[in-house]
């Protein structure tokens, strides 16, 4: 079989299938070339199972718009003739393109069609776009792990496992076997080298490969009838899957049935440590991994995410210039993951906080860390709006298939239904739904590479679930939002306690692949921080809605409080929109301050001693969740004006002013000494969002009975010394 050798591409590409009519041709678009940032680049486009430019004679601004949106971009900023990004290859699939600026894809826009064109790549059309993404596009990446595709490809790879290895979960250990015209074969290991066990490692999600025990396997070989492949394999060890490596010389095939001297090519490949299995205690339940200098935020699944890397005790982002499979393979292998299915570009998987630590990074592919890649210190120009993700390859498990949704609408909703073991036999049953919240929804989504959890339910009696799993099988369900399954968090095991019992009350999930993430601006509330003696008979309202301490009730109207006020501007980084858990008809109204309140409480403030104990606190109604401001480019999409619509739209912020009831707290009753001023935005896990470490905020302030110093302010895990969890989260290891 003719199969010719593998071209991998690392250039930053982005790929969207055009979204035509039914009688448009589908093509896709990528950015490629000589250029330095991934919205910029010769403007390239599939057609026909071949990637093609596109001539600059009558191409305008309009045409750039309509390219750069089919892109994910907001627009074009500019457009360049005369190949200024370089001069492509193949063919010119299109000239004389007339666009008006409002078609969803280059392909509506008239031409003189696909391939008829009298130009050279001399005039090769580039483009520059603007910077900033549509919110809520989604990112379609139909190529396979950004490599391109060949014209020959063997059908699928294996590990076959032998007998004694069957029971395992992973498979680590086994036979490589390839699929060819319908039969699997094994591969001659007269040529096989440790970097191709590396790239077929990678691809099965482990980050390296170790010796196994060949007499094992030589004494299986010698019973056992051998079909091999007609070819060996050549790899450089930083391929993303076996079939992008080069072909070695043809297998030359003896009578018997042998490859010469060799056997069939086995590999043996190590598990990150959250896949590791235990002989004691089975697979490692959530754990506190030790300070890493690499970490990935944001992403909806295992394995994937925003890359922050750590510098000086302080986490960043990694801007995404030469962003390439090669750098993401070394943060994958780096976190116990395989090799990278995607590099992404363009904070596909969210923006995110703090200083871009690195850019332009260029790695061999056999660093242990990103941190040893040559990268550039100097990321000036560089944004959030920049930050380089990941997408991993990952073990197969085999969670998916010991949880289902059953009874929802459609694949994302449902009730919880669990496969557990009875009386021998594997059976199907329910969740008890006491306590079942958002964070044990995250873990089951999850668990369904579904993505985030929208909506944790305990009443599913909407759902008509399978009748024969209507009894509850796992009770006491508490997640600590680190688990890769439920049954690794917390729970009653076989002692089922479920006053409610299942059915109608049994837990319910709905998932989505996009989630908020709230962040608060630290800088603004340290800059914000001041004292007010205030009035009791002008806290009458405050006093009603449980702003104040609860010593104010004994006071007259006559006297004073102390508080300690600041001002308040949450952002929403994340992919879709913050909404409110409830819909209008379930909104309290308060009479006094004439307002509906969206979430009964959306923020806690907390004043702490320095060992944590509590000596004030507030809260924060959500008297209006709405778009104060926005990002260039965005519209706002949430007002509270007239009964409206409460949110905050991607790329927009909230502001609540120092000046407005309950943006305090009360510290009356507060000795003078040094403090944490402490603000948790969401504290009851009402929405769901992507990242709630990040959802807190801490101060040191210093009080002298008179004055108050707020310093040191930073949004929680932005540095070394925090502990990366939210508030009231347990992120420790759990036994059952």
């Amino acid at each position: 079989m003719a199969f010719s050798s593998a071209l991998c591409i690392f250039s930053l590409l982005a790929l969207v299938q055009a979204q035509s009519e039914s009688q448009q041709p589908k093509i896709q678009l990528r950015l490629a070339g000589d250029k330095r940032k991934h919205y910029e680049g010769r403007l390239e486009v599939f057609y026909n199972n071949e990637w093609g430019t596109i001539c600059d004679d009558d191409f305008s601004i309009e045409a750039a718009h309509v390219a750069c949106r089919e892109l994910g971009y907001l627009g074009a900023v500019a457009w360049s003739p005369s190949a200024k990004f370089g001069q492509g290859e193949g063919r010119i699939w299109l000239d004389n393109v007339h666009c008006t600026g409002g078609e969803k894809s280059l392909a509506e826009c008239p031409s003189n069609g696909f391939g008829v064109s009298d130009c050279r790549h001399s005039e090769d059309v580039g483009v520059i776009c603007n910077q900033k993404r549509i919110p809520g596009h989604r990112f379609i990446n139909t190529m396979n792990n950004n490599v391109e595709t060949l014209e020959e490809r063997v059908e699928e790879i294996r590990i076959r496992p032998i007998s004694s290895h069957l029971k395992r979960i992973p498979v680590t250990e086994g036979y490589v076997e390839i699929k060819d015209r319908g039969k699997w074969r094994q591969i001659c290991d007269e040529q096989w080298t440790p970097l191709n066990s590396r790239v077929t490692c990678g691809m099965y999600g482990f980050p390296g490969e170790k010796k196994y025990n060949n007499k094992v396997y030589k004494s299986l070989s010698m019973r056992k009838k051998k079909n091999y492949w007609g070819f060996s394999v050549n790899c450089t060890g930083n391929e993303a899957h076996l079939s992008s490596c080069r072909l070695g010389k043809a297998l030359e095939p003896k009578r018997n049935g042998t490859c010469g001297r060799g056997l069939p090519v086995v590999v043996s490949c190590v598990p990150g440590r959250a896949f590791a299995s235990s002989s004691s205690t089975g697979f490692r339940k959530a754990y506190r991994p030790e300070q890493p200098l690499v970490r990935l935020r944001g992403g909806a699944n295992i394995g994937e995410g925003r890359v922050e890397v750590l510098k000086n005790g302080v986490w960043g982002t990694v801007c995404d210039d030469n962003w390439n499979l090669r750098a993401a393979t070394i943060v994958c292998r780096e976190l116990g993951f395989g090799s990278a299915k995607e590099a992404l570009t363009g904070a596909k998987l969210g923006q995110g906080m703090g200083p871009v630590h690195m850019n332009e990074v260029e790695c061999s592919g056999f660093e242990k860390s990103l941190t040893d890649c040559y990268f550039n210190n100097d990321a000036l120009g560089c944004s959030h709006e920049e930050d380089a993700a990941v997408r991993c390859n990952i073990p197969a498990m085999g969670f998916q298939k010991r949880i289902r949704l059953s009874g929802g609408r459609n694949p994302y909703e449902g009730r919880v239904e669990v496969l557990t073991e009875k009386n021998g036999s594997l059976v199907w049953g329910t969740v008890c739904s006491e306590n079942w919240g958002m964070i044990e929804a995250m873990v089951v989504c999850r668990q369904l590479g579904l993505g985030f959890a929208s909506n944790a339910f305990q009443e599913t009696w909407y759902w008509a679930g399978d009748a024969s799993a209507d009894n509850v099988v796992m009770s006491g369900v508490r997640c600590s939002g680190t688990e890769m399954s439920l049954p690794q968090c917390l729970h009653h095991g076989k002692h089922i306690n479920c006053p409610r019992g299942g059915g109608r009350f049994a837990a319910g999930v709905s998932c989505s692949d996009t989630a908020p993430d709230l962040v608060l601006n630290a800088q603004l509330v340290e800059q914000t921080t001041y004292l007010e003696d205030r009035p009791m008979y002008a806290l009458q309202c405050a006093l009603e809605e449980n702003c104040l301490s609860s010593t104010a009730k004994k006071n007259d109207h006559s006297s004073y409080r102390r508080l300690l006020r600041f001002s308040s501007q949450i952002h929403n980084v994340g992919q879709s929109d913050f909404r409110p858990k409830m819909g209008h008809h379930a909104w309290t109204w308060h009479e006094c301050h004439r307002h509906y309140h969206s979430i009964e409480v959306f923020t806690h403030y907390d004043l702490l001693s320095l060992n944590g104990t509590k000596e004030a606190e507030g809260h924060k109604a959500s008297f209006c969740l709405e778009d104060t401001q926005c990002d260039e480019g965005i519209q706002k999409r949430y007002l509270c004006a007239n009964f409206g619509e409460q949110g905050i739209t991607v790329g927009c912020w909230d502001t609540y002013r120092h000046d407005i009831d309950c943006q305090w707290i009360d510290i009356t009753d507060v000795k003078p000494g040094d403090y944490i001023f402490q603000v948790v935005i969401n504290p009851n896990y009402d929405v769901a969002e992507s990242d709630y470490t990040n959802n807190f905020m801490k101060c040191k302030c210093r009080y002298d009975g008179y004055r108050i110093w707020t310093y040191h302010c930073h949004t929680g895990g932005s540095q070394s010394s925090d502990m990366d969890e939210y508030p009231g989260m347990s992120n420790q290891l759990h036994f059952r």
